[in-house]
């Protein structure tokens, strides 16, 4: 497994980071869209970005236009609607593909298994959730709310 810290990032800004700048943070991966039922799960990452930043906790929200076009804005009308409507303050990256050969790195290595096939992302807002240590420690399907027991209780253990 490539380290994910060493692969590169382009923030909604247009600045160029990479994973690294999270390292020593639990980090929450999510995979974003502005015109999704799940939207409105902006709100509940805020909230969770709000508690529990300061614990060590960051949210990356990567926009993604493959799940039925629904994230079709560009950049910046992202950044704005993600801030007008939910008050967003976590880091957006810029849009990027999280299937097929265009997939982002990051993706990439966040699908990986054990076995020989990754384990694709079914649909907008799967989370991923990344230990202090740069591993995933858990994964979220879209149905599964930021407020959920079992994601709380998974992101707490992440933060001990």
């Amino acid at each position: 497994m490539t380290s994910l810290y060493s692969i590169p990032l382009t923030l909604n800004d247009g600045s160029d980071v990479d994973f690294g700048r999270f390292k020593g943070k639990a980090v929450m991966v999510v995979n974003v869209a502005s015109e999704c039922g799940y939207t409105r799960q902006y709100a509940g990452l805020e909230e969770l970005y709000g508690k529990y930043r300061g614990q060590g906790l960051e949210i990356l929200g990567v926009p993604c236009n493959q799940f039925g076009g629904q994230e079709q804005g560009t950049d910046a009308e992202i950044a704005e609607f993600c801030q007008r409507n939910f008050g967003v303050t976590f880091p957006l990256t810029t849009k990027a593909n999280v299937l097929g050969k265009e997939q982002h790195p990051l993706f990439a290595e966040l699908t990986q298994t054990d076995d020989a096939e990754p384990v694709k992302v079914k649909w907008n807002f799967e989370k991923f959730l990344v230990s202090r240590d740069g591993e995933l420690i858990a994964r979220f399907p879209s149905a599964v709310e930021p407020d959920s027991e079992e994601l709380i209780e998974a992101l707490e253990k992440a933060l001990r």
